[in-house]
């Protein structure tokens, strides 16, 4: 299983910072699909008794894992980020592919792939970024800190999956960091040396998060879960939202809904999911007690609809024999839940919502006074962070249409329900009571249009992205760069090289001096190339399911590491680590090792290849002296010049500061 290596804070600055200033990008989201803000309008919502300046933000998966990932999130307008779950068991062996998004969505990855501690560092990083970039105007034009974007945004936990692995010691113990991360603040504001020194002794919150989104294990018995919940509230001191199962519904009910309403017949339910985990009236029964634990520690508690439904494994993609389905189909299920709940709450309930949400749905979810809303299919397609834009673009739209200017006063008049929740209130009831009333009211409307909604069912997402035909492979591909924002991590990168044709000779290296054998052609015929790096790539199979090649971008197209160590331990048959500072390039070409150093002053590089070091002209790129490495007596190796001359195109291109990437970032100025 291919593993996720986290970036030092100081690099990530150091690319965001050039990269903006260079290109107008960070982590290839162009500002152009940045949130500023709405002039006019207030987006901003209450998680927790904690403001947020949209109700929006990423779903507990991909998109909130890597400190870059959680960045890019912000960037789009997410100010509310379910971080990805933790749970005692950090080193998991996840199957590759884990991720098929090409129709309806589906997964076999439900939590993190890092460490405890490489999570907790990750999230803390991701924090005091955001700080720094608030901190120095880079996004704000001169805009005072504070001012312009809004910016209040709230982190939530996202832990699983049982009573013990949560009650365990280090689970406590990074939950206790995550409320109080001082020591690692601290340790990362050693790492601002140079010029991300006058970011120091900004500062900082030690406060992470409070809140926790809470997963379960399918078949988690009611009373373990209250248990889990209590444990949170009381001994943690922490808010808790409780994920809940589509399972829920019941078998009967999901099965009506996929086959006969939506038309997904080829999914087929797992009934022991069904069978085993929290039932309807187990939950309308616990929900109020944990209310009330909840109130008596001085805490809330609010329900999430929902997790993602397990079905059996029809497709060929992934070899478990189970999966987990989200996207379109989920978004009824998911609603048809939420009506279903608020119809037997007893007492108001505050709800988050996940389960297909994208752009034309993301207002229609607020009027339903969810928050947050968070989303995770839609961003795994083309497009990926760029998309959340426009779901604010969307909503703001929608408010500017009714006249409103926020959040409250849209829920109240989105179905015209203002007199009718004020009447359920009375006049002097606080505006919060008629607000959670009209969201009541809208729901069953707005669940109905939802489920009869075409553009849910099975004729409308059967299609799959199209493959032409032909094969990745080093250089060159149809340049669609399609593969670059699919990817959670931003580990695909845009590259330019030089256009070359270039004829070679091979050499066979005789003691007495060169002799030149047949070689061949170097085609290059595009300036703009793609290149994957490997440290932030999982191989989840994102990039492959669009890309309209065969073969991945993340396997065929150039694999770069970030260390030596990363390089050597995982290159595989085709790996590159850029040595900026000695002018080399390691690389694994087909399963053969080489390293090229270049030294321009002298007019030569440095090739060493299995069995010879090479001394060669930059200007010919013929050999002029070799040391033999291996072999017996009277061996002659032979010189790969292509190889020599993919290495070389590859640190000559890639290196290029003009655009930045993960590869090229240690050698970039450090510019603040």
């Amino acid at each position: 299983m291919a593993e996720l290596v986290p970036l030092p804070l100081p690099l990530l600055l150091r690319r965001a910072f050039h990269e903006y200033r260079q290109e107008g990008k960070i982590f290839d989201l162009p500002k152009s699909k940045f949130f500023y803000g709405f002039p006019g309008l207030d987006l901003s919502v209450s998680f927790h008794g904690h403001r947020a300046s949209t109700p929006l933000g990423p779903a507990a998966g991909p998109h909130g894992q890597l400190a870059q990932n959680i960045v890019l999130s912000w960037l789009g307008g997410s100010r509310i980020i379910e971080l990805k779950t933790v749970q005692i068991l950090d080193e998991l062996k996840i199957p590759r592919p884990c991720i098929d998004v090409a129709g309806v969505g589906y997964n076999v990855e439900w939590s993190q792939e890092l460490k405890l501690d490489q999570s907790l560092r990750e999230y803390v990083s991701a924090a005091m970024f955001l700080e720094i970039l608030k901190a120095s105007r880079l996004l704000g034009d001169g805009t005072p800190p504070g001012d312009g974007i809004p910016s209040d945004t709230v982190f939530d936990m996202s832990v699983g999956y049982n009573l013990e692995g949560i009650r365990s010691a280090r689970v406590r113990q990074w939950i206790a960091s995550m409320l109080d991360a001082t020591a690692v603040i601290d340790e990362l504001r050693g790492g601002l040396a140079g010029d991300w020194a006058r970011y120091r002794d900004l500062p900082f919150s030690p406060a992470i998060s409070d809140t926790i989104s809470l997963s379960t294990f399918h078949g988690c018995p009611a009373g373990e879960l209250e248990g889990i919940v209590t444990f949170l509230l009381a001994d943690m001191g922490c808010h808790v939202c409780i994920k809940l199962n589509p399972t829920l519904l019941g078998q009967g009910e999901v099965e009506h809904l996929l086959h006969d309403v939506l038309g997904y017949r080829e999914i087929q339910l797992h009934p022991p999911a069904f069978e085993n985990d929290l039932q309807f009236d187990e939950a309308v029964d616990l929900i109020p007690r944990l209310q009330a634990v909840a109130r008596a520690h001085g805490r809330s508690l609010s329900v999430k609809f929902t997790n993602t439904l397990v079905v059996k494994n029809h497709k060929s993609v992934f070899g478990d024999e189970l999966m987990y389905l989200s996207g379109a189909p989920l978004h009824v299920i998911a609603l048809q839940l939420v009506e279903k709940f608020r119809a037997h709450q007893r007492e108001p309930v505050p709800v988050s919502f996940s389960g297909g949400l994208d752009a034309n749905n993301m207002a229609r979810a607020v009027a339903m006074n969810f928050v947050p809303v968070t989303t995770c299919t839609d961003l795994l397609r083309p497009g990926g962070y760029g998309r959340l834009i426009r779901y604010l673009e969307n909503l703001a739209a929608a408010m500017r249409k009714l006249g409103v200017a926020n959040i409250g006063d849209f829920i109240l008049r989105f179905r015209g329900q203002q007199d009718i929740a004020e009447g359920e209130c009375g006049s002097t009831s606080a505006p919060a009571s008629r607000v959670n009333a009209a969201g009541l009211l809208n729901t069953p409307i707005l669940v109905e249009e939802a489920t009869a909604d075409p553009r849910y069912a099975w004729d409308h997402n059967k299609g799959v992205p199209r493959k032409v035909g032909t094969r990745l492979w080093l250089y060159d591909c149809l340049s669609c760069d399609k593969c670059v924002p699919v990817c959670p991590n931003d580990a695909n990168f845009v590259y330019e090289a030089p256009l070359a044709t270039i004829e070679y000779d091979n050499f066979e290296l005789h003691p007495g001096g060169p002799h030149a054998i047949a070689g061949g052609v170097l085609r290059v015929v595009k300036a703009h190339q793609l290149a994957n790096y490997a440290d932030a790539c999982n191989e989840c199979g994102n990039c492959d399911v669009f890309c309209p090649e065969e073969g991945g971008p993340f396997a065929e197209k150039p694999r770069f590491f970030g260390s030596l160590e990363t390089f050597t331990r995982d290159a595989g048959l085709n790996g590159f680590y850029l040595d900026q500072d000695k002018r080399a390039i390691h690389g694994v070409i087909a399963g053969d090792a080489y390293v090229l150093t270049i030294n321009a002053a002298r007019g030569r590089a440095s090739l060493e290849q299995n069995d010879a070091d090479i001394e060669i002209g930059l200007s010919d790129n013929q050999p002029l002296s070799w040391t033999l490495k291996t072999g017996a007596a009277g061996y002659v190796p032979v010189m790969d010049t292509l190889a020599y001359l993919k290495l070389k195109l590859l640190f000559e291109s890639v290196s290029d500061p003009r655009h930045a990437n993960f590869a090229n970032a240690a050698g970039l100025l450090e510019t603040s």
